[in-house]
């Protein structure tokens, strides 16, 4: 079953007045959303969402899902800077009566949300039918990911407090155990919650850790003691935010690993963590480079440097098409997903379907191609083993044979732009070529101005250039990278054409390949996060390295 597809067995039927899902969104890692959860958002109607968590869900939600917004007050509650909002539960009834389907999403666990509780007691007082999906609690999620484990070999207990609620009772109790004590408090709050332990009884030299943007590539922890932690924070100059007080996780007590974290750690630990990484793909392209990149725990940021037109005269690819319906062709080789796009876009037009392509072997430069055809509904017949290349496409492709092979002739759409080595290899094996243009390619339009101020003004860790034109379009476009930028190219070509237009190579891929291009900037990232270790230096995003840059934030 596909997880996205929602199925009469897994919701209830929604009544006439609706349904409410109260679902946890986790504490900010998208990866965090539960299958369950997926489900449900794949099926709301109305989609509600506290603004810290809407992007996090609203990729889920289908299209066209109505998401009003929440009415959040002008003044901070006073304890945690929270945003108070004042209108979920009439927003949520409304919809609901209406007899749609509707998703109130909210950080962490619904169970663990006053105000969740509130909009279900609301609508059970409404006779309003609800149900709850738990998500992931950011009080257990964030320790998880800061390397900090609530409970070791012993078996502690473990305590949750909220700092903004907690009563001079509730410190006593926490601050006289030996019991883990999870604090949900903010940067601004963490220390004197520090200061009421201690009071309370906790010695002073009690490990602690403090997390900041827990589960998410702005995640910080800082580890210290109950006595140490405000004169940690003001050595560090950890500043309160300017937008507000932020949310952290403190998590106190001998089994909280404060001394084991630089072994836990194996998130902050990542090679790329936190690094901002131009793509200069588009998002279709880039996407399975982009989920590489984040499993490194980069940022990736995909700027199109190529726009994708029909070609200016269609006629030779309407013959070919036809052509490949009456049986002209024995292969069809697709060397882009665009190539695959295109040929759809032809079908579509004239009314077929990947039935179209019965008895005709299908060929596929690499796995993004392959994926593209698959969704179109044909299974290729021939991808590269090897180097996911026009090369490596011609080191398997068989050479022509009067006795096995009925038709002597390859359909080949591509850009106007691709290079002759397909088509001379494929004659030198023996086979007439149709080569023909099925899409044309111009430089994109110019990205936002902010985005072009941080790719000229050093906002960027890195950028991944995965061909020339990649380098000369973006340069074009929004101009030239700065020298604390890190460059990694694609191949020896690439690498050259960076150098003509005034640019530091740091990066070569050992291989034509996007993902041993993205091996190779982990692979560096990993080298410069070793140096900065061994140099005791805590800066080692080349972002925070350049004139001027700020020092790092939390937030």
């Amino acid at each position: 079953m596909n997880p996205s597809s929602p199925t009469t067995s897994a919701f209830p039927a929604v009544a006439a007045q609706g349904l409410v899902t109260f679902l946890g969104a986790g504490p900010g890692d998208p990866g965090l959303l539960t299958l369950r959860a997926v489900e449900a958002l794949a099926a709301a109607d109305v989609l509600i969402a506290e603004p810290e968590v809407l992007d996090v869900v609203r990729t889920h939600a289908r299209a066209g899902v109505d998401t009003p917004q929440l009415t959040v007050a002008d003044e901070l509650s006073a304890a945690a800077g929270v945003p108070v909002i004042r209108d979920a539960a009439n927003l949520v009834m409304e919809a609901a009566r209406s007899g749609r389907r509707v998703v109130r999403a909210v950080t962490g666990d619904p169970g663990l949300d006053g105000n969740a509780a509130s909009e279900m007691l609301a609508c059970a007082h409404g006779g309003i039918p609800f149900e709850v999906v738990p998500g992931v609690a950011t009080a257990v999620g964030v320790p998880a990911y800061a390397g900090v484990p609530l409970r070791g070999e012993q078996g502690a207990d473990v305590r949750f407090v909220d700092a903004r609620h907690a009563s001079q009772r509730c410190w006593s109790e926490v601050g006289t155990s030996e019991c883990s004590v999870v604090v949900s408090a903010t940067l601004e709050t963490v220390s004197a919650a520090a200061a009421e332990l201690v009071s309370a009884g906790r010695k002073p030299e009690t490990p602690l850790t403090v997390t900041v943007g827990g589960t998410t590539t702005r995640q910080r922890t800082w580890s210290a003691t109950l006595g140490t932690i405000a004169q940690v924070f003001k050595q560090g100059k950890v500043l309160p935010s300017p937008e507000g007080a932020r949310p952290v996780i403190a998590v106190v007590g001998e089994q909280g690993a404060a001394a084991r974290r630089e072994e836990l750690a194996w998130f902050e630990s990542k090679p790329l963590f936190g690094w901002r990484v131009l793509v200069p793909r588009t998002k279709e392209q880039a996407a399975s480079l982009s989920d590489q990149l984040r499993s490194y725990g980069a940022v990736p940021h995909e700027v199109p440097t190529i726009a994708v037109e029909p070609p200016r005269t269609p006629q030779q690819m309407e013959r070919a098409v036809k052509g490949l319906v009456t049986g002209r062709y024995e292969w069809i080789a697709f060397t882009s997903v665009n190539a695959v796009k295109a040929v759809r876009e032809k079908f579509e037009e004239y009314g077929l379907d990947a039935r179209a392509f019965a008895g005709i072997k299908v060929a596929a430069v690499g796995e993004q191609t392959a994926a593209a055809l698959v969704e179109f509904g044909v299974k290729p017949d021939l991808v590269p083993s090897g180097e996911q290349s026009a090369a490596g496409l011609l080191e398997d492709w068989p050479p022509y044979d009067p006795v096995f092979d009925p038709i002597d002739r390859v359909f080949l759409p591509r850009a106007d732009i691709a290079t002759e080595t397909l088509v001379a290899g494929l004659i030198e094996l023996g086979w007439e070529v149709d080569d023909v243009t099925a899409y044309r390619t111009v430089r994109a339009s110019p990205p936002p101005a902010d985005t072009r101020e941080a790719i000229k003004g050093g906002g960027f860790d890195a950028v991944l250039f995965t061909s020339s034109s990649t380098v000369r379009n973006l340069v074009g476009i929004a101009g030239k990278p700065h020298n604390v930028t890190v460059i990694a190219c694609i191949g020896p070509a690439t690498a050259k054409t960076a150098e003509e237009h005034g640019l530091r190579v740091d990066v070569l891929s050992p291989e034509p390949s996007v993902g041993k291009l993205a091996e190779a900037l982990a692979a560096y990232g990993e080298a410069r996060r070793e140096a900065a270790k061994e140099a005791g230096e805590t800066v080692s995003r080349p972002s925070e390295r350049r004139p001027g840059a700020r020092r790092r934030r939390t937030t």
